[in-house]
């Protein structure tokens, strides 16, 4: 394969650096997929720790004839300038790019503009959905560890998650610091777009506009509608979100649909690679150990994808 530089949104205000991985062999055109991030400013590797999700996927499925585009998160490269930007939505931090760089695939003589698919991996996972509707156009969806739920209910989960592994004194004060922020959290809906853009829900710049205008664009309201084909993903050991809440979630909402695909794999993490602690509160240890993207889980998306 061949790793070519590329920039996304070039002559735009965020011009961001990228890889568009080739396959060598391309007998006529070739299918693609754009990569979407998950929360938090990220790199064009999605690097968590010692760990390098994109491009394990970029370099795997370009092995199998797939072209896969990576490339900065806006707010890895811009966090600087946008964090005093209160109305900051993921409109601007995620599905303008993740668009641009579709119509950057299609643009390629070597790639079947009919064959560019997605794959969003956690919040980018939640996202595709509204993506594709919004002018992304993919011949399909892959969510890697994604969720149907509301940002702001996994955050919840996650707090009290970390609540129950602590004792005493640390279990009081983080119990009040979560019940406040619940409250917060259970008021946003009744803020309007002004009010939600000067309240500060949490440390210095997350405002409750970012959260408010993502829950009124629920993924569920796309996912019931969506006819081409979807493939969702997560490991069975993923801590951060809920085998029963987000993978359960979408069994419930899609399990009848004939388009919708489902693959819970044993004992991967959330980031598709070998679980080692297992547990929220290690999480900084266990992405700490270098490791890959599952081999399994690189198959069975380029076979989906050439099954589409």
């Amino acid at each position: 394969m061949a790793d070519e530089s590329v920039v996304i949104g070039a002559g735009t205000t965020h011009p961001l650096h990228g890889i568009l991985s080739i396959p060598d062999e391309t007998n006529g055109l070739c299918p693609a997929v754009v990569l979407v991030h998950g929360s938090g400013p990220s790199n064009m590797d999605e690097k968590v720790g010692n760990n390098s999700p994109f491009r394990d996927l970029a370099e795997g499925l370009s092995a199998k004839g797939i072209a896969v585009l990576r490339y900065d998160k806006r707010t890895f490269v811009y966090g600087k300038q946008m964090k005093d930007d209160v109305g900051i939505s993921v409109r601007e931090e995620t599905i303008d790019d993740a668009i641009l760089a579709a119509e950057f695939l299609r643009n390629d003589a070597r790639i079947d503009p009919n064959k560019v698919f997605v794959i969003g991996h956690s919040l980018g996972g939640m996202l595709a959905p509204r993506i594709d509707a919004e002018g992304g156009q993919f011949a399909g969806i892959i969510i890697m560890a994604g969720s149907p739920r509301k940002l702001e209910e996994i955050l919840m989960d996650q707090n009290n998650d970390v609540l129950n592994s602590l004792n005493g004194l640390l279990k009081v004060i983080a119990k009040k610091q979560i019940a406040a922020l619940s409250a917060r959290f259970g008021n946003i809906y009744n803020l309007s777009d002004e009010e939600a853009k000067s309240t500060k829900l949490f440390g210095k710049y997350t405002r409750a506009y970012y959260f408010k205008e993502m829950g009124e664009h629920p993924s569920t309201d796309y996912l019931k509608t969506l006819e081409k084909p979807v493939l969702i993903l997560q490991g069975d050991r993923d801590f951060q979100i809920s085998v029963e809440k987000d993978f359960g979630g979408y069994q419930k909402l899609l399990g009848d649909k004939p388009n919708v695909t489902f693959k819970l794999y044993p004992n991967l993490n959330h980031l598709f690679m070998p679980a080692v602690y297992g547990e929220i509160r290690k999480a900084k240890k266990e992405y700490r150990v270098a490791q890959h993207v599952d081999e399994q889980v690189i198959r069975d998306i380029a076979n989906w994808i050439r099954s589409v």
